[in-house]
C-alpha cells in the first residue's frame, strides 16, 4: 500500500511539473493550455497565455524569456482576448494552429494546408513559431510572415504586388491593448523604396530613400554606420527589407502606439534605446508643407527653398505652415537654349530628400543633370552615390535641412532669380565701399587699445592656467579669446541660446563644422573663480551618458567661458513649460527622461570616481541632446565627498528656491538627500508642466507640491498630468511616478529614497510605501501662521541664500 502511495504521488508531481513548465511542442495529441509555455531550443523566447498589464484578457503571445519586465514581440489573437481558464493553442491533422476559448469555439487560426500523417509547432531559436508538416519537414505557416508590432533579427518586411502578399508593423492600441493601433510601418514599392509609418492612411515620418547600406534621410547613417538592415528589390517588383543584428543576442525593432519607431538591444542587464524616429519635430511628414524646408532646429524653423515664398503669409506668421511655399517667378522652360529667361538649378547641401521621387538611371551626375535640364516636367534632380539619379515632376515634400549629413538637392529656378541675388551682392558691395573709409581711420586707435588690452589679458590668463595643474583637468582644452568670438559671432544675439544664473549661453560654429556651445559668465554673476574651477575640475572627470561633456575653457582677462557639447534641443524647461512645445514630449518620452535623469544621478553619487552632490538639480539644468536624451548640466555649485561621508555643512546656502531640501535652505546641511528632494520637486514638473515657482492653485493658493500631494490622496496621482498630453500615459506607470516624488520631497531626509533606491523604484513595478504629507504643503502660501511652525529663511544667521 505505502508502495503504490508512492508511485501516485511522483505521477503527480511529473504531471505538475509537466504542466508549470514548457512543452517541447504543440502537437494533434499534446496541445498548449493557460499556464504552460513553448520555449525556444535556446532559451531565449517563450510562447505562452499572458495578460497586459494583469487585466481579465488574455492572449496568446511570444516573449523574451526570463526577462523582467515582460517584453512581448508577437501576439496571436490581437482582436480576440480570450477568457476562458480553459482555452488552449492546438493543431490538427490539417495544418492549422487554432486557439480555442474554452467551450465558446475558435477565435484565431493561421489556416489550413492540407491533410497530413502529422503537423507539429515549435518555436525557434530566432523567435518564429513555425508549424511544420512532419512527413517533408516544410514550413507551412510561420509568425515572421504575420508580424505585429515588433520586428526581431531575420525578420523582414516585404512587400510582393504579383501575390499581394504584404508584411507591415502595426502598433499596438495601447501599453495594455495588443488591438492594431492607428501607426503601420512598410517600405514602399517605389524605387528605391523607403520606410514609411503611415497614421491611418496619412504619411507620419518617412526615413528617405535606401541607398545600398542606409536611409538618406538619416544623417546617423553615414558612411562609418554599420548597417544592421538590408533592402532587396527585384525585377519583378517585389522588395524585401531585414533587420539583422550580430552583435546583440537580444534585440528588437518596435512600433510603439505613439507611433515612434524604435530599436532596443539588451546589454545583459537592461534594454538600450540605439535609434529612434521621428527623433525631432521636423521629422513629422509635410510639417513645411510643399516646398517647404524644414531646418532641425528648437523651435523648428520652417522656410523656403530660394526661388519660392510663403503661400500665406499671414498663416506663416502664425506659424502654421502646412500651405508651404509657391513658386516667385514661373518657369518658362527653355531646354539648353540661350536666353534670359533660360533655367538654372539651384543647389542645396544636406537635404533629406523630398517624397515622390522618380528613379531615371544609375547614368553619371552630368547625364542626370542634362536629363533634368532637357525635361519641361522635371522640377529638381539628386545624384546619389549608391543609387543614381533621382528626379522629381510633383511638389517638392517633406525636405528637411540637417546640420550635417544628407543630400545635395538641386532645384530649377528661372534664371532671373539668380540675376535677383546678385543684385541684392552688388548693393552690398556698395555699401562695405562706402564704411570702409570709416574703418580704416579708426583701425591705428583701435589697434593701440588691442595691445594694451591683450597685454594685460595674457598675464590674467597664464595667473588662471597656473591655477590649474594638469593634474585637475588633464585632457581639457584651452580655446583662445579669438577662436570663440569667431564661433559665436562675437556673442551675437543670434546665436544666443539662453541666459542662465551665472551668465548667458551661446551657440558656436568652430571651423571644422563641429557645434559648440559657449557658457559665458559674467563678472557680476555669483560664480567667481572658485566656482568656474569648481565646474572645470568636476565636469573634466565626469563622463556619463547622462551628464553634459566639456570640451574646455577660456580665460582671457575678465572673460571666463566654458566650452561645451553642444545639445540641439536646449534645456527642457524649454519643452515642458512651453504650450506649444510640450505636446513633442508624451508620456514615454517624459518617462524616458526622468529615468535618464535618475540614471545621471546615481552615477554622480555613487558610480563616479568622484562622488558629487550636484546642489543645483532643476529642470533649466537637464539639457537635450539630437535623440531627446537628457544630460544634467551646470555643476558650478557641485561639491565632493569622499568615502562614505554622505553630509556636509556650507555656510553659504547658494541654489534655486523651490528646489532646496529644507535641511539645506535652514542650516546649510547637504547630502545625497538634497538632490533627490530637488529631483523630486523636478519630477513632479515633468509631470504637471507646472512651474513650481509659478504654480497657484485654488482660492488658497496652493503651491505645487500641495496640489500633487490632493492629487495623490484623491486619484492617485493621475489627474496630477498634463491633461495636454493626457492621452499617451499609461495610468498606473504616471500615478507611480507621483509617488516617487512626494516621496522624494519628504521633510525628513531618511524618510527619503537614496538615489540607488530611486532608480529601482522607476524601473521595477515593486510595492512602494506611502509618502507622508510634505510639510511645505502643510499651510498655504498666504497662511499667516507659517513663520509660527515651520523655521524660515528671515530667522536663519549662520548662512546666506542665494537664490538662482
Amino acid at each position: 500500500m505505502g508502495k503504490k502511495r508512492t508511485v501516485f504521488f511522483a505521477c503527480l508531481l511529473l504531471f505538475t511539473m509537466l504542466l508549470s513548465f514548457t512543452n517541447a511542442g504543440i502537437t494533434t495529441e499534446s496541445p498548449l493550455s493557460v499556464g504552460q509555455t513553448l520555449s525556444s531550443s535556446n532559451g531565449d523566447y517563450e510562447l505562452g497565455f499572458f495578460s497586459p498589464n494583469n487585466s481579465q484578457h488574455q492572449y496568446v503571445g511570444i516573449w523574451f524569456k526570463g526577462i523582467i519586465p515582460q517584453v512581448v514581440v508577437w501576439v496571436a489573437n490581437r482582436e480576440k482576448p480570450i477568457t476562458d481558464s480553459t482555452a488552449t493553442l492546438a493543431i490538427n491533422n490539417n495544418g492549422s494552429l487554432k486557439l480555442f476559448n474554452g467551450k465558446h469555439g475558435v477565435v484565431w487560426s493561421t489556416g489550413e494546408a492540407f491533410e497530413s500523417s502529422g503537423y507539429e509547432a515549435e518555436l525557434r531559436d530566432n523567435g518564429n513559431l513555425v508549424v511544420i508538416d512532419n512527413v517533408s519537414g516544410r514550413t507551412v505557416w510561420e509568425s515572421f510572415a504575420h508580424l505585429g508590432d515588433t520586428m526581431l533579427p531575420f525578420s523582414a518586411l516585404m512587400y510582393n504586388p504579383a501575390s499581394g502578399e504584404k508584411r507591415v508593423l502595426t502598433s499596438w492600441k495601447s501599453s495594455s491593448n495588443p488591438s492594431p493601433g492607428e501607426f503601420v510601418g512598410q517600405i514602399t514599392p517605389q524605387v528605391p523604396s523607403q520606410l514609411l509609418i503611415t497614421r491611418g492612411l496619412t504619411p507620419y515620418y518617412r526615413t528617405g530613400p535606401w541607398a545600398k547600406t542606409r536611409f538618406t534621410g538619416i544623417p546617423l547613417m553615414d558612411d562609418t554606420y554599420t548597417s544592421p538592415f538590408s533592402l532587396h528589390q527585384d525585377a519583378n517588383g517585389s522588395g524585401s527589407f531585414t533587420y539583422v543584428d550580430r552583435n546583440f543576442k537580444l534585440s528588437r525593432i518596435v512600433l510603439t502606439s505613439e507611433g515612434s519607431m524604435k530599436r532596443f538591444r539588451h546589454n545583459g542587464t537592461d534594454w538600450e534605446l540605439s535609434y529612434k524616429a521621428p527623433a525631432n519635430s521636423c521629422d513629422i511628414y509635410g510639417v513645411c508643407g510643399p516646398f517647404g524646408l524644414c531646418v532641425v532646429s528648437v523651435p523648428l524653423k520652417c522656410q523656403c527653398f530660394k526661388g519660392f515664398v510663403p503661400h500665406s503669409i499671414e498663416e506663416w506668421e502664425r506659424g502654421n505652415w502646412t500651405g508651404g511655399c509657391v513658386r516667385r517667378t514661373e518657369l518658362h522652360c527653355q531646354g539648353s537654349f540661350t536666353g534670359k529667361d533660360v533655367n538654372i538649378f539651384h543647389p542645396v547641401a544636406n537635404i533629406k530628400l523630398p517624397d515622390f521621387y522618380e528613379y531615371a538611371s544609375s547614368v553619371d551626375s552630368e547625364e542626370c543633370y542634362q536629363s533634368c535640364l532637357h525635361n519641361c516636367s522635371c522640377l529638381a534632380f539628386a545624384y546619389i552615390h549608391g543609387i543614381g539619379c533621382l528626379m522629381w515632376n510633383q511638389d517638392l515634400m517633406d525636405a528637411v535641412k540637417f546640420s550635417a549629413g544628407g543630400e545635395i538637392l538641386s532645384i530649377r529656378l528661372a534664371r532671373s532669380e539668380l540675376d535677383v541675388s546678385k543684385s541684392k551682392k552688388t548693393i552690398v558691395a556698395s555699401v562695405l565701399s562706402l564704411s570702409l573709409f570709416v574703418i580704416l581711420a579708426s583701425a591705428a586707435f583701435g589697434f593701440w587699445r588691442y595691445r594694451v588690452k591683450k597685454h594685460n589679458a595674457h598675464i590674467s590668463k597664464h595667473a588662471w592656467r597656473n591655477d590649474l595643474t594638469l593634474q585637475d583637468v588633464s585632457g581639457l582644452e584651452f580655446f583662445d579669446i579669438n577662436t570663440i568670438q569667431n564661433a559665436t559671432n562675437n556673442f551675437g544675439l543670434s546665436n544666443k541660446l539662453g541666459q542662465g544664473g551665472f551668465g548667458s549661453v551661446y551657440k558656436g560654429n568652430m571651423q571644422d563644422g563641429k557645434q559648440i556651445a559657449v557658457k559665458r559668465l559674467c563678472s557680476s554673476s555669483g560664480q567667481g573663480k572658485d566656482e568656474f574651477m569648481n565646474e572645470i575640475v568636476l565636469i573634466s572627470k565626469l563622463q556619463h551618458r547622462n551628464l553634459v561633456r566639456v570640451l574646455g575653457c577660456c580665460i582671457d582677462g575678465e572673460e571666463k567661458l566654458l566650452i561645451y557639447e553642444f545639445m540641439l534641443n536646449k534645456s527642457l524647461d524649454t519643452f515642458v513649460f512651453d504650450k506649444r512645445k510640450k505636446l513633442e514630449l508624451d508620456w514615454p518620452k517624459r518617462f524616458d527622461i526622468i529615468q535618464g535623469i535618475a540614471r545621471g544621478l546615481l552615477y554622480l553619487h555613487r558610480d563616479s570616481r568622484l562622488k558629487v552632490i550636484h546642489r543645483d538639480l532643476k529642470v533649466s539644468n537637464i539639457l537635450l541632446d539630437e535623440g531627446m536624451n537628457p544630460k544634467i548640466s551646470d555643476f558650478g555649485l557641485a561639491r565632493m565627498y569622499q568615502g562614505t561621508q554622505y553630509q556636509d555643512k556650507t555656510r553659504r546656502v547658494v541654489g534655486t528656491l523651490g528646489y532646496m531640501s529644507p535641511e539645506y535652505a535652514w542650516t546649510g546641511v547637504f547630502s545625497e538627500k538634497s538632490d533627490i528632494y530637488s529631483f523630486g520637486v523636478l519630477l513632479l514638473e515633468i509631470i504637471s508642466g507646472e512651474k513650481i515657482s509659478l504654480f497657484s492653485y485654488g482660492e488658497e493658493g496652493k503651491t505645487l507640491l500641495a496640489y500633487a500631494w490632493e492629487s495623490w490622496c484623491k486619484s492617485k496621482g493621475v489627474d496630477l498630468l498634463d491633461q495636454d498630453i493626457a492621452n499617451s500615459c499609461h495610468p498606473s506607470e504616471v500615478g507611480r511616478c507621483v509617488q516617487i516624488g512626494l516621496l522624494c520631497v519628504q521633510h525628513q531626509p531618511s524618510d527619503r529614497p537614496n538615489t540607488l533606491e530611486l532608480l529601482s523604484m522607476l524601473t521595477s513595478t515593486s510595492v512602494l510605501r506611502p509618502p507622508k504629507q510634505p510639510t511645505f504643503v502643510v499651510h498655504s502660501r498666504d497662511d499667516e501662521s507659517l513663520s509660527k511652525d515651520l523655521i524660515t529663511v528671515n530667522d536663519m544667521t549662520q548662512s546666506v541664500i542665494l537664490g538662482r
